[in-house]
């Protein structure tokens, strides 16, 4: 009657803005390495906050950042079926669109060591880039937006052994596609 013993109950747009939109640079940042566009992906990450926020009633969890992620996958491959269905091929992803964000230690090093480590982050951008979109958004969720392996199993609605193989898959092509550019790579031990 007066209410006593009851917990306040915490206002939709208010729960959405605590769980939800912290995790807008990851939705971002994964919709930029599936679709391989800033424009698309900014796209992609709007319609997959739209989503969310149309369905986030129905959401009962307490971590926003699998969930939303796993909106903005959905989001993409819809996006990449209606491309198909418009044009046979996907386009080439734009690597001079990708900006390379670097410490400013690098400036206070030589031309030519600055210009390497330039280089080095070209070729993992291109391999990673080049890679299958199943293998690309594993890694990018456990390398890039560090998640766990149950939480990108979540996110792309796959067991945990799925994800493992996926990323052992991926780090192995990449491997190979940075050696075969003549980068100098190391293999873990144990």
């Amino acid at each position: 009657m007066f209410g006593f013993g009851r917990t306040q109950e915490e206002q939709p747009g208010s729960r959405f803005a605590r769980l939800v939109m912290p995790h807008l640079d990851a939705a971002y940042n994964l919709a930029r390495w599936l679709s391989g566009d800033d424009t698309h992906a900014q796209d992609i990450a709007q319609e997959a906050l739209a989503r969310a926020w149309h369905y986030f009633a129905s959401f009962r969890g307490k971590e926003g950042r699998p969930w939303l992620l796993g909106i903005v996958r959905r989001v993409f491959f819809d996006w990449r079926s209606a491309r198909k269905n418009q044009a046979q091929h996907e386009e080439p992803i734009d690597l001079e669109a990708h900006e390379h964000v670097a410490d400013e230690s690098i400036w206070a090093e030589s031309p030519e060591s600055w210009t390497e480590r330039l280089s080095d982050a070209e070729a993992l951008n291109a391999a990673l880039a080049a890679l299958p979109v199943h293998y690309r958004e594993a890694l990018v969720l456990r390398e890039l937006e560090d998640l766990s392996y149950k939480e990108i199993a979540r996110v792309i609605e796959a067991p945990v052994g799925t994800v493992m193989s996926r990323l052992a898959r991926a780090r192995e092509m990449m491997l190979q596609a940075l050696k075969d550019k003549g980068m100098n790579t190391y293999e873990r031990k144990g």
